[in-house]
């Protein structure tokens, strides 16, 4: 089994203009090497967001996090969040569909 999964966890108060920037990366089709994201809101904490990011292996994810669009999307990020983001970095042992 192969793959890799990044999850992103952040906080902010100013979600709809993360949203904004999101939905920017994706239409300018800079998304990279990512297979495929999810990006969901904490029911239980207010203000608290996590992206999940899949990719085919670690070294997509660590190619795709050195390309220069990658870094310019998560300096604009930054500018918009409420502290430093929280990663994990996830190496997939299993996936199964119900």
């Amino acid at each position: 089994m192969s793959g890799f999964v990044q999850i992103i966890e952040f906080t902010t108060t100013r979600i709809d203009e993360v949203k904004a920037l999101g939905e920017e990366m994706r239409a300018s089709s800079n998304t990279g090497l990512v297979v495929r994201g999810t990006f969901t809101a904490d029911r239980d904490r207010p203000n608290t967001y996590l992206n999940i990011i899949e990719f085919d292996s670690y070294d997509s994810a660590m190619e795709n996090s050195n390309r220069s669009e990658t870094s310019e999307f998560a300096a604009k990020m930054m500018e918009l969040c409420d502290g430093p983001p929280t990663f994990r970095n996830l190496d997939v042992m299993d996936t199964w569909d119900s």
